[in-house]
């Protein structure tokens, strides 16, 4: 325990290996959802998101920052949770500090439990501990990966959660690794708040200077995606590293392993994911085409991998009345640009092309802030945003031709090129788009 607290014997965080690695490294930030952690008593609150994204590095910056604040440094107290069995042994684990926040008279604790997930029926020793008081001037922040969200674990604490949040740690967007790679050009974007014509026309049009600047930091970003060991490597040595690859494939085996599925129906299932953007596909042909026994386990493995947060599933919108129809083809989208070029390599199949990458960026992205779906007949729109009665279009690949189009509700269609603007019918770059768009 006080080997994974060494701030109890000296307020310098950076005797923490992973602070040390960050502080060392040449490229580093700060997740912007750092401020949506609620530090207020009592508070519960959960961290989770898919692996390799830097959820345990989050966790110690915030105690680095408490550090600066606390007049205590034992009421601040991490464990990794990873080694435990089950919940026997993280309630022994929580006395123990309990013990030690009770002779120094801490009022009140900040107790980080990092990869929560692991020790079996977890929620267990954490119910009896909040119910039993010891925790109720407390704060606590639970870190786990897709297995507390799949198996709706989080949701066993009615009435238990105080102030606490629920915070879903997604991949750096493209507009938070623009402020990394190029902080100067961020700055000076306008952000776009509203999916408003006029407002996205009015903030584009402002960042056209720095349309070279951006397009550049979008080429980079369509490479290595929002996952800190890609970003680094690429930003480093001019390339993704095969280390970053390899970090997230073992991490996404362990769990499909951890969860008894089958790792080849889920390569095959994968590599349909793949093959088949930017098209629309139904489960029945994914099941026929890749071999796999129905369209129910299709079905399943979709579901359970977006709820891992490796893809996104994209409904038809029929048009006229604004909702999802379920029984026609889906569009499946991976959750980051940096997914494709990994699962790719995994399933042995070739990359989609750059303006496929480029759609699943923009639908992706816009799908962290909005209901998102598409509408296809004998055109396309690619991205509709049924709230807003928005189109939207990407043609990042060849020059856009570009048209008026309106299809029932759907009153307007935004083109998002590579380069071209055009106000009406409205054409704005991609790369400015995603650049200005405020997601969170």
């Amino acid at each position: 325990m006080e080997e994974q607290n060494p701030w109890w014997k000296n307020r310098d965080i950076f005797d923490d290996s992973d602070l040390r690695k960050w502080h060392e490294s040449r490229i580093k930030w700060i997740p912007d959802i750092i401020n949506e952690i609620n530090l207020e008593p009592f508070s519960l609150n959960f961290i989770y998101g898919p692996r390799q994204v830097g959820k345990t590095t989050l966790v110690k910056l915030v105690i680095k920052r408490l550090l600066e604040s606390v007049n205590d440094p034992r009421s601040i107290f991490y464990y990794r949770c990873d080694k435990l069995s089950d919940y026997k042994e993280l309630d022994s684990v929580m006395e123990n500090y309990l013990m030690l926040k009770r002779a120094y008279k801490i009022k009140t604790a900040y107790i980080f439990l990092d990869e929560i997930t692991f020790p079996k029926e977890w929620y267990r020793a954490v119910k009896y501990r909040i119910d039993s008081g010891d925790l109720e001037n407390d704060v606590l922040v639970l870190t786990g990966s897709w297995s507390m969200f799949v198996r709706r674990e989080v949701e066993t604490f009615p009435g238990r959660r105080g102030h606490g949040k629920n915070i879903v740690f997604h991949p750096l967007s493209f507009r938070e690794f623009l402020k990394i790679v190029n902080p100067d050009v961020y700055s000076s974007l306008e952000e776009i708040r509203t999916m408003d014509p006029a407002e996205i026309w009015e903030k584009c049009t402002r960042a056209r200077p720095w349309l070279k600047d951006v397009n550049t930091a979008f080429e980079s970003y369509i490479k290595c995606g929002g996952f800190p060991l890609a970003i680094k490597s690429l930003l480093e040595r001019g390339e993704v590293s095969e280390e970053a690859k390899d970090a997230f494939i073992s991490s996404f085996i362990s769990d499909i392993v951890k969860l008894r599925r089958n790792e080849s129906t889920a390569k095959r299932i994968i590599k349909a994911v793949v093959e088949k953007l930017p098209s629309a596909v139904s489960l029945n042909s994914i099941a026929k085409e890749f071999e796999i026994g129905s369209h129910k386990t299709v079905f399943y493995y979709l579901d359970l991998f977006e709820k891992m947060f490796i893809l996104k599933n994209v409904f038809f919108i029929e048009p006229n009345k604004l909702v999802e129809l379920y029984y026609k083809q889906r569009k499946i989208h991976l959750t980051d640009p940096f997914l494709y070029a990994v699962f790719s390599e995994w399933c042995m199949t070739k990359m989609p092309n750059a303006n496929a990458i480029v759609e699943s960026t923009v639908a992706t992205q816009l799908a962290r802030k909005f209901n998102i779906g598409y509408w296809r007949d004998k055109t396309e729109i690619d991205i509709v945003i049924p709230d807003k009665a928005i189109g939207i279009e990407v043609k990042w690949g060849a020059k856009a031709e570009l048209k008026e189009r309106r299809v029932g509700k759907i009153r307007r269609v935004i083109t998002l090129t590579r380069d071209e603007f055009n106000e009406s019918p409205m054409a704005v770059p991609v790369s400015l788009f995603l650049g200005c768009i405020e997601l969170s």
